[in-house]
């Protein structure tokens, strides 16, 4: 599962709409719909707007990935 779509489950399970995000984070609610939906990468800026918007450490929706 990409961030995206785990930021998307993490909002619709504690019943944040994506419109409150987007003001609150500062995010276009067009730009927010499609990183969280797959078909826009999410910049890091971004995302780190989103984590403080929720409250939530940065590390929170990202994969550790293997030592290369």
């Amino acid at each position: 599962m990409n961030t995206g779509a785990k930021i998307k489950a993490y909002i619709e399970s504690k019943g944040i709409t994506q419109s409150f995000l987007s003001k609150r984070a500062g995010v276009q609610a067009a730009s927010l719909n499609q990183s969280l939906n797959g078909s826009r990468r999410l910049p890091l800026d971004e995302y780190e707007r989103i984590c403080w918007a929720l409250e939530v450490p940065a590390d929170t929706f990202l994969e550790p990935h293997p030592p290369a």
